[in-house]
């Protein structure tokens, strides 16, 4: 009975040492994230002292929203790593990108070699309006251009909350899952919270980033968690072990 009423951890307690991020908004000056690259030190020494020591940073590459291309991207990592390099605030730090599945997408597809997480591992997103009407049709050349498609923050689009037999057959598609830490911390509202938890209560989440953006977001890892399910929660954070340089 004691258990029951045993108090939540807090988000940043849950953070294992040498942790590796996959998710995040962290080249200056490039989309919604970073302004500056003061910004972007102050986050990185804050997330490194909860135990983020691997970093792989995907910027937005939405098109007329955020314009970056695959040679932008690694032009301003290069940058970033040279002046970051005396900070001592990483282990490693790397780019992909987070792809929006638009009208643009498929010729990106087509005729661009895409920013990966690692590997074939390419990290997509939806619009939080509704989703692609081809959407399996698009999963599935994904797989066959070679690539792995992992779902950035399923949990956070809203026409699925009362479907949730669609995260099932997004599943079965072969499409992976990366959750949003902060939804276990209701950041984003308790329905995504409520969500994420079925999510891992299914054991459908593969990887988790945290999708920092802001100060905001920082801060937010001193909350405690609300989920039920932390015992899975734990296990998905440790799955992203597999991205260890």
């Amino acid at each position: 009975m004691l258990s029951f009423f045993k108090s939540k951890p807090l988000l940043k307690d849950l953070i294992p040492e040498n942790f590796v991020d996959i998710h995040s908004h962290l080249l200056p000056g490039i989309d919604d994230g970073s302004k500056s690259m003061e910004d972007t030190e102050n986050f990185m020494v804050q997330m490194s002292a909860m135990g983020i020591k691997h970093f792989i940073t995907t910027p937005h590459i939405f098109t007329n929203v955020w314009d970056n291309t695959e040679a932008g991207i690694t032009e301003k990592l290069q940058v970033t790593k040279g002046e970051l390099s005396r900070k001592n605030c990483f282990a490693s730090f790397n780019a992909g990108a987070e792809y929006m599945i638009d009208s643009f997408f498929m010729k990106r597809l087509e005729t661009e070699k895409l920013l990966t997480l690692k590997d074939n591992y390419l990290l997509v997103e939806m619009s939080y309006l509704n989703p692609p009407m081809q959407l399996f049709e698009i999963l599935f050349e994904v797989q066959l251009a070679g690539y792995k498609p992992i779902l950035a923050h399923p949990e956070r689009y809203l026409f699925y909350t009362n479907k949730l037999k669609e995260y099932e057959r997004l599943k079965k598609s072969g499409c992976l899952f990366q959750l949003n830490l902060l939804s276990t911390v209701n950041y984003y509202g308790t329905g995504i919270a409520k969500t994420a938890d079925y999510l891992l209560k299914n054991e459908m989440i593969d990887f988790v980033g945290t999708d920092i953006h802001h100060q905001n977001h920082i801060d937010a890892f001193s909350r405690k968690v609300s989920l039920k399910n932390t015992l899975e929660l734990e296990k998905a954070i440790n799955k992203n072990l597999f991205f260890l340089p």
